[in-house]
Protein backbone atom coordinates (compact mmCIF):
# COMPACT_ATOMS: atom_id res chain seq x y z
CA UNK A 1 0.00 0.00 0.00
CA UNK A 2 2.61 2.10 1.12
CA UNK A 3 4.61 1.36 -2.31
CA UNK A 4 1.00 1.93 -3.96
CA UNK A 5 0.94 5.71 -2.64
CA UNK A 6 4.09 6.54 -3.39
CA UNK A 7 3.94 5.38 -6.90
CA UNK A 8 0.69 7.28 -7.17
CA UNK A 9 2.27 10.47 -5.60
CA UNK A 10 5.39 9.95 -8.24
CA UNK A 11 2.36 10.02 -11.03
CA UNK A 12 1.07 12.89 -9.72
CA UNK A 13 4.46 15.18 -9.71
CA UNK A 14 5.32 14.07 -13.20
CA UNK A 15 1.56 15.10 -14.18
CA UNK A 16 2.28 18.39 -12.74
CA UNK A 17 6.35 18.93 -13.91
CA UNK A 18 4.55 18.22 -17.68
CA UNK A 19 1.73 21.15 -17.10
CA UNK A 20 3.97 23.15 -16.00
CA UNK A 21 6.42 22.35 -19.20
CA UNK A 22 3.00 23.23 -21.30
CA UNK A 23 2.07 26.31 -19.43
CA UNK A 24 5.81 27.26 -20.53
CA UNK A 25 5.82 26.24 -23.91
CA UNK A 26 2.52 28.14 -24.72
CA UNK A 27 3.96 31.10 -23.15
CA UNK A 28 7.37 30.85 -25.21
CA UNK A 29 5.07 30.59 -28.28
CA UNK A 30 6.42 27.33 -29.98
CA UNK A 31 5.34 26.07 -33.19
CA UNK A 32 2.29 24.53 -34.11
CA UNK A 33 -1.22 24.87 -33.34
CA UNK A 34 -2.10 27.84 -31.31
CA UNK A 35 -5.01 27.93 -28.48
CA UNK A 36 -7.45 26.44 -30.25
CA UNK A 37 -6.97 26.58 -33.64
CA UNK A 38 -8.87 23.63 -34.50
CA UNK A 39 -12.07 25.13 -32.89
CA UNK A 40 -12.57 21.92 -31.26
CA UNK A 41 -12.39 23.58 -27.54
CA UNK A 42 -16.54 23.73 -27.37
CA UNK A 43 -17.70 27.41 -26.16
CA UNK A 44 -19.77 27.76 -22.31
CA UNK A 45 -22.91 26.61 -23.49
CA UNK A 46 -21.62 23.40 -26.01
CA UNK A 47 -21.33 23.11 -29.34
CA UNK A 48 -24.97 24.02 -31.26
CA UNK A 49 -25.74 24.14 -35.11
CA UNK A 50 -26.96 27.93 -34.58
CA UNK A 51 -24.96 30.85 -35.10
CA UNK A 52 -22.28 31.97 -32.63
CA UNK A 53 -23.86 35.58 -31.27
CA UNK A 54 -21.45 38.65 -31.35
CA UNK A 55 -19.65 38.62 -27.95
CA UNK A 56 -15.77 38.50 -27.23
CA UNK A 57 -16.08 34.89 -25.71
CA UNK A 58 -18.37 33.35 -28.29
CA UNK A 59 -15.37 31.25 -29.93
CA UNK A 60 -12.57 29.99 -26.78
CA UNK A 61 -9.31 31.24 -27.13
CA UNK A 62 -10.65 33.75 -30.11
CA UNK A 63 -12.14 37.27 -30.01
CA UNK A 64 -15.04 37.62 -32.54
CA UNK A 65 -16.40 40.67 -34.47
CA UNK A 66 -19.75 40.44 -36.55
CA UNK A 67 -21.19 37.26 -37.60
CA UNK A 68 -19.21 34.43 -36.62
CA UNK A 69 -20.20 31.14 -36.94
CA UNK A 70 -19.23 27.91 -35.74
CA UNK A 71 -19.94 25.13 -37.83
CA UNK A 72 -19.81 21.52 -37.80
CA UNK A 73 -18.67 18.26 -41.03
CA UNK A 74 -21.55 17.90 -43.15
CA UNK A 75 -24.00 20.68 -41.75
CA UNK A 76 -26.44 22.04 -44.29
CA UNK A 77 -26.81 25.57 -44.88
CA UNK A 78 -29.39 26.65 -47.23
CA UNK A 79 -28.70 24.20 -50.17
CA UNK A 80 -25.69 23.26 -48.99
CA UNK A 81 -23.43 20.82 -47.16
CA UNK A 82 -20.53 22.41 -45.15
CA UNK A 83 -17.05 21.60 -45.65
CA UNK A 84 -14.77 21.18 -42.56
CA UNK A 85 -11.30 20.81 -43.52
CA UNK A 86 -10.04 18.93 -40.25
CA UNK A 87 -11.47 17.25 -37.40
CA UNK A 88 -15.31 18.27 -36.57
CA UNK A 89 -15.57 22.10 -36.26
CA UNK A 90 -14.48 25.87 -38.01
CA UNK A 91 -15.19 29.26 -37.86
CA UNK A 92 -17.48 30.88 -40.67
CA UNK A 93 -16.92 34.40 -41.16
CA UNK A 94 -19.98 36.40 -42.52
CA UNK A 95 -19.58 39.45 -44.45
CA UNK A 96 -17.18 41.77 -42.98
CA UNK A 97 -16.29 39.22 -39.82
CA UNK A 98 -13.54 38.94 -38.29
CA UNK A 99 -11.92 36.21 -35.62
CA UNK A 100 -8.32 37.37 -33.92
CA UNK A 101 -6.37 35.85 -31.66
CA UNK A 102 -3.01 37.19 -29.36
CA UNK A 103 0.08 35.20 -29.87
CA UNK A 104 3.67 35.76 -27.92
CA UNK A 105 6.31 35.74 -30.35
CA UNK A 106 9.46 37.49 -30.53
CA UNK A 107 10.63 40.90 -31.56
CA UNK A 108 12.19 41.11 -35.13
CA UNK A 109 11.89 37.44 -35.87
CA UNK A 110 9.66 36.29 -38.83
CA UNK A 111 6.63 33.77 -38.50
CA UNK A 112 4.35 31.72 -41.16
CA UNK A 113 0.88 31.55 -40.24
CA UNK A 114 -0.41 28.44 -41.88
CA UNK A 115 -4.25 27.84 -42.01
CA UNK A 116 -6.91 26.23 -43.68
CA UNK A 117 -9.42 27.63 -45.99
CA UNK A 118 -12.51 26.60 -47.77
CA UNK A 119 -15.01 28.68 -49.60
CA UNK A 120 -19.01 28.65 -49.26
CA UNK A 121 -21.27 29.59 -51.68
CA UNK A 122 -19.54 32.70 -52.98
CA UNK A 123 -17.99 32.44 -56.42
CA UNK A 124 -15.43 34.48 -55.53
CA UNK A 125 -14.47 34.67 -51.83
CA UNK A 126 -11.73 35.84 -50.39
CA UNK A 127 -9.65 35.97 -46.59
CA UNK A 128 -7.70 38.63 -45.74
CA UNK A 129 -5.27 37.49 -42.99
CA UNK A 130 -2.95 40.14 -41.19
CA UNK A 131 -0.61 40.83 -38.04
CA UNK A 132 -1.20 44.84 -38.24
CA UNK A 133 -0.29 46.72 -40.03
CA UNK A 134 0.93 43.33 -42.51
CA UNK A 135 -1.48 42.18 -43.96
CA UNK A 136 -2.76 40.22 -47.60
CA UNK A 137 -6.02 39.17 -48.87
CA UNK A 138 -5.58 35.66 -50.53
CA UNK A 139 -8.50 34.66 -53.14
CA UNK A 140 -10.08 31.31 -52.49
CA UNK A 141 -9.98 29.11 -55.29
CA UNK A 142 -11.07 25.50 -55.86
CA UNK A 143 -8.64 24.80 -58.77
CA UNK A 144 -6.01 23.13 -56.70
CA UNK A 145 -7.41 20.31 -55.18
CA UNK A 146 -10.93 18.91 -55.59
CA UNK A 147 -11.39 18.90 -52.27
CA UNK A 148 -12.94 21.81 -51.64
CA UNK A 149 -10.90 23.51 -49.18
CA UNK A 150 -6.87 24.45 -49.16
CA UNK A 151 -4.31 25.19 -46.89
CA UNK A 152 -2.13 28.45 -47.27
CA UNK A 153 0.76 29.92 -45.28
CA UNK A 154 1.43 33.87 -44.87
CA UNK A 155 4.49 35.28 -43.20
CA UNK A 156 5.12 38.59 -40.98
CA UNK A 157 7.90 40.10 -38.97
CA UNK A 158 7.23 40.60 -35.25
CA UNK A 159 7.34 44.46 -34.68
CA UNK A 160 6.96 43.65 -30.60
CA UNK A 161 6.81 40.77 -28.28
CA UNK A 162 3.09 40.26 -28.94
CA UNK A 163 1.13 39.58 -32.11
CA UNK A 164 -2.33 40.30 -32.65
CA UNK A 165 -3.38 37.91 -35.73
CA UNK A 166 -6.77 38.50 -37.54
CA UNK A 167 -8.67 36.50 -40.31
CA UNK A 168 -11.53 38.76 -41.92
CA UNK A 169 -13.91 38.14 -44.57
CA UNK A 170 -13.67 41.31 -46.31
CA UNK A 171 -16.09 40.48 -48.76
CA UNK A 172 -20.20 41.48 -48.85
CA UNK A 173 -22.11 38.69 -50.33
CA UNK A 174 -26.45 39.32 -50.57
CA UNK A 175 -26.70 35.95 -49.13
CA UNK A 176 -25.74 36.05 -45.35
CA UNK A 177 -25.28 32.26 -44.66
CA UNK A 178 -21.96 32.73 -46.72
CA UNK A 179 -19.00 33.49 -46.41
CA UNK A 180 -15.48 31.54 -45.86
CA UNK A 181 -14.63 28.67 -43.80
CA UNK A 182 -11.60 28.87 -41.62
CA UNK A 183 -9.72 25.97 -39.61
CA UNK A 184 -6.40 24.60 -38.10
CA UNK A 185 -4.12 27.95 -37.43
CA UNK A 186 -0.37 27.34 -36.53
CA UNK A 187 2.52 29.13 -36.51
CA UNK A 188 5.97 28.35 -37.04
CA UNK A 189 8.96 31.01 -36.05
CA UNK A 190 11.27 31.29 -39.67
CA UNK A 191 14.85 31.17 -39.67
CA UNK A 192 16.60 31.45 -42.49
CA UNK A 193 19.05 28.76 -42.79
CA UNK A 194 22.72 30.02 -43.24
CA UNK A 195 23.94 30.07 -47.21
CA UNK A 196 26.29 27.14 -47.76
CA UNK A 197 29.95 27.87 -48.86
CA UNK A 198 29.74 26.39 -52.03
CA UNK A 199 26.21 27.26 -52.96
CA UNK A 200 24.96 30.69 -53.36
CA UNK A 201 21.95 29.94 -52.96
CA UNK A 202 19.64 30.27 -49.65
CA UNK A 203 17.33 27.27 -48.78
CA UNK A 204 17.74 25.16 -52.22
CA UNK A 205 16.61 22.84 -50.21
CA UNK A 206 13.49 24.00 -48.98
CA UNK A 207 13.70 21.92 -45.73
CA UNK A 208 12.95 25.42 -43.85
CA UNK A 209 9.41 26.36 -44.37
CA UNK A 210 5.51 26.88 -43.29
CA UNK A 211 4.47 24.57 -40.43
CA UNK A 212 3.18 21.49 -42.10
CA UNK A 213 0.08 19.50 -40.88
CA UNK A 214 1.34 16.02 -40.60
CA UNK A 215 -2.07 14.98 -40.88
CA UNK A 216 -2.81 16.73 -43.92
CA UNK A 217 -2.24 15.28 -47.37
CA UNK A 218 -2.51 18.63 -49.44
CA UNK A 219 1.34 20.28 -48.80
CA UNK A 220 0.56 23.99 -48.02
CA UNK A 221 -0.13 26.46 -50.45
CA UNK A 222 1.98 29.55 -51.16
CA UNK A 223 0.84 32.38 -52.29
CA UNK A 224 2.03 35.49 -54.20
CA UNK A 225 4.95 37.23 -52.15
CA UNK A 226 7.25 39.68 -53.24
CA UNK A 227 9.21 40.35 -50.19
CA UNK A 228 11.73 38.03 -49.58
CA UNK A 229 12.12 39.34 -45.86
CA UNK A 230 8.68 38.35 -44.77
CA UNK A 231 8.13 35.00 -46.86
CA UNK A 232 7.13 31.71 -45.32
CA UNK A 233 10.16 30.28 -47.52
CA UNK A 234 12.89 32.03 -46.82
CA UNK A 235 15.40 32.76 -49.27
CA UNK A 236 12.66 32.64 -51.95
CA UNK A 237 9.37 35.08 -53.01
CA UNK A 238 6.55 33.51 -55.10
CA UNK A 239 6.51 36.50 -57.70
CA UNK A 240 3.03 35.41 -60.23
CA UNK A 241 -0.49 35.72 -59.10
CA UNK A 242 -0.98 32.38 -58.73
CA UNK A 243 0.30 30.31 -55.59
CA UNK A 244 2.48 27.36 -55.43
CA UNK A 245 2.70 23.99 -53.57
CA UNK A 246 5.12 23.15 -50.40
CA UNK A 247 5.30 19.71 -50.17
CA UNK A 248 6.76 17.01 -47.98
CA UNK A 249 7.70 13.69 -48.21
CA UNK A 250 5.85 11.78 -46.09
CA UNK A 251 2.54 12.56 -48.94
CA UNK A 252 4.38 12.94 -51.70
CA UNK A 253 7.78 12.03 -53.47
CA UNK A 254 10.58 14.50 -52.76
CA UNK A 255 13.82 14.48 -54.84
CA UNK A 256 16.28 15.28 -51.93
CA UNK A 257 15.02 15.44 -47.66
CA UNK A 258 12.05 16.22 -46.53
CA UNK A 259 10.53 18.98 -48.51
CA UNK A 260 10.49 20.20 -51.75
CA UNK A 261 8.48 22.69 -53.66
CA UNK A 262 5.47 21.73 -56.64
CA UNK A 263 4.98 24.06 -59.32
CA UNK A 264 1.55 25.16 -60.75
CA UNK A 265 -0.37 27.14 -62.84
CA UNK A 266 2.54 27.23 -66.02
CA UNK A 267 3.65 31.19 -65.78
CA UNK A 268 1.17 32.10 -63.24
CA UNK A 269 3.25 29.86 -60.45
CA UNK A 270 6.78 31.45 -60.34
CA UNK A 271 9.58 31.03 -57.63
CA UNK A 272 12.92 33.12 -57.71
CA UNK A 273 15.71 34.27 -55.83
CA UNK A 274 18.17 36.90 -56.14
CA UNK A 275 21.76 35.22 -55.51
CA UNK A 276 24.74 36.59 -55.30
CA UNK A 277 27.12 36.59 -58.06
CA UNK A 278 30.54 38.20 -59.23
CA UNK A 279 29.85 39.66 -62.59
CA UNK A 280 31.74 38.33 -65.92
CA UNK A 281 31.98 34.84 -64.21
CA UNK A 282 30.55 31.70 -65.22
CA UNK A 283 28.45 29.62 -62.90
CA UNK A 284 26.24 26.32 -63.34
CA UNK A 285 22.38 26.44 -61.58
CA UNK A 286 21.89 22.97 -60.97
CA UNK A 287 18.54 21.18 -59.79
CA UNK A 288 16.58 18.28 -59.07
CA UNK A 289 13.47 17.90 -61.18
CA UNK A 290 10.32 15.56 -60.27
CA UNK A 291 6.88 14.25 -60.24
CA UNK A 292 5.45 14.46 -56.86
CA UNK A 293 3.85 11.48 -57.04
CA UNK A 294 -0.23 12.81 -56.96
CA UNK A 295 -1.49 11.37 -59.73
CA UNK A 296 -0.31 14.68 -62.40
CA UNK A 297 -0.69 14.32 -66.00
CA UNK A 298 2.74 14.21 -68.08
CA UNK A 299 3.94 15.52 -69.86
CA UNK A 300 5.77 18.14 -67.51
CA UNK A 301 8.22 20.43 -67.99
CA UNK A 302 9.96 23.32 -66.34
CA UNK A 303 12.00 26.74 -67.27
CA UNK A 304 15.10 27.44 -65.45
CA UNK A 305 15.97 31.06 -65.74
CA UNK A 306 19.59 32.80 -64.63
CA UNK A 307 20.16 36.07 -65.43
CA UNK A 308 19.78 36.32 -69.10
CA UNK A 309 19.68 32.48 -69.71
CA UNK A 310 16.70 30.45 -70.01
CA UNK A 311 16.42 26.91 -70.13
CA UNK A 312 13.01 24.45 -70.91
CA UNK A 313 13.45 21.04 -69.85
CA UNK A 314 11.20 17.82 -69.62
CA UNK A 315 10.71 15.39 -67.09
CA UNK A 316 11.15 11.87 -68.95
CA UNK A 317 10.63 9.27 -66.39
CA UNK A 318 13.36 6.08 -67.14
CA UNK A 319 11.70 2.88 -65.96
CA UNK A 320 10.40 4.27 -62.22
CA UNK A 321 12.61 7.14 -61.00
CA UNK A 322 10.73 9.69 -59.29
CA UNK A 323 13.55 12.73 -60.20
CA UNK A 324 16.22 13.95 -62.58
CA UNK A 325 19.22 15.82 -62.47
CA UNK A 326 19.33 19.09 -64.29
CA UNK A 327 21.44 22.37 -65.38
CA UNK A 328 21.76 25.09 -66.75
CA UNK A 329 25.20 27.42 -67.83
CA UNK A 330 25.20 31.04 -67.19
CA UNK A 331 27.72 34.08 -67.43
CA UNK A 332 26.66 36.41 -64.17
CA UNK A 333 26.22 40.46 -65.49
CA UNK A 334 25.93 42.02 -61.47
CA UNK A 335 26.78 41.43 -58.41
CA UNK A 336 23.15 39.70 -57.86
CA UNK A 337 21.54 37.20 -60.05
CA UNK A 338 17.82 36.47 -60.54
CA UNK A 339 17.26 32.78 -60.44
CA UNK A 340 13.59 31.29 -61.34
CA UNK A 341 11.70 28.52 -62.12
CA UNK A 342 7.95 27.84 -63.40
CA UNK A 343 6.31 24.89 -65.20
CA UNK A 344 5.25 24.85 -68.75
CA UNK A 345 2.09 23.80 -69.13
CA UNK A 346 -0.96 23.68 -67.20
CA UNK A 347 -1.01 20.50 -65.21
CA UNK A 348 -3.55 18.83 -63.68
CA UNK A 349 -4.47 14.81 -62.17
CA UNK A 350 -7.30 14.22 -64.40
CA UNK A 351 -10.01 15.33 -61.72
CA UNK A 352 -9.76 19.42 -62.66
CA UNK A 353 -6.74 19.46 -59.53
CA UNK A 354 -3.51 21.76 -60.65
CA UNK A 355 -0.68 19.73 -60.13
CA UNK A 356 2.75 20.09 -61.39
CA UNK A 357 6.62 19.50 -61.77
CA UNK A 358 8.44 19.22 -58.19
CA UNK A 359 12.10 21.37 -58.08
CA UNK A 360 14.66 20.28 -55.52
CA UNK A 361 18.17 20.84 -53.90
CA UNK A 362 18.70 24.28 -56.41
CA UNK A 363 22.27 25.16 -56.37
CA UNK A 364 24.48 27.96 -57.89
CA UNK A 365 28.21 27.07 -58.00
CA UNK A 366 31.02 28.27 -60.00
CA UNK A 367 30.87 25.89 -63.53
CA UNK A 368 34.28 25.01 -63.99
CA UNK A 369 35.41 24.30 -60.50
CA UNK A 370 32.14 23.57 -58.20
CA UNK A 371 34.56 24.18 -54.94
CA UNK A 372 35.01 27.45 -55.92
CA UNK A 373 32.13 29.01 -54.69
CA UNK A 374 32.25 30.61 -51.15
CA UNK A 375 29.35 31.76 -49.89
CA UNK A 376 28.11 34.30 -52.84
CA UNK A 377 29.36 32.74 -55.76
CA UNK A 378 33.13 34.54 -55.01
CA UNK A 379 36.02 32.56 -56.38
CA UNK A 380 38.42 30.80 -54.18
CA UNK A 381 42.20 30.76 -54.57
CA UNK A 382 42.06 27.07 -55.81
CA UNK A 383 39.49 27.87 -58.15
CA UNK A 384 41.40 30.97 -59.69
CA UNK A 385 44.50 29.21 -59.98
CA UNK A 386 42.67 27.01 -62.41
CA UNK A 387 41.30 29.68 -64.19
CA UNK A 388 44.31 31.21 -65.15
CA UNK A 389 46.27 27.87 -66.15
CA UNK A 390 43.38 27.00 -68.36
CA UNK A 391 43.60 30.79 -69.98
CA UNK A 392 47.08 29.84 -70.11
CA UNK A 393 46.73 26.70 -72.14
CA UNK A 394 44.22 28.45 -74.52
CA UNK A 395 46.91 30.83 -75.70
Amino acid sequence: MRGMARGCGEAKWVSTVLLIFGLFATILGEDGLISNGDFETPPSGGFTSEGVPDSPTSVPSWRSNGTVELVKSGQRQGGMILIIPEGTHAVRLGNDAEISQDVTVEKGSTYSVTFSAARTCGQLESINVSVPPASQTIDLQTVYNIQGWDPYAWAFVAEDNEAKIVFKNPGMEDDPTCGPIIDDVAIKKIIAPDRPKDNAVVNGDFEEGPWLFRNTSLGVLLPTNLDEDTSSLPGWIVESNRAVRYIDSYHFAVPEGKRAVELLSGKEGIISQMVKTKPNTDYRLSFLLGHANDKCKLPMAVVALAGDQAKSIHYMPNSNPTFQNESLNFTAKAERTHIAFYSVYYNSDGMSSLCGPVVDDVRVWFSRARKGVHGGGLLGAGAGLLSVLLLVALF
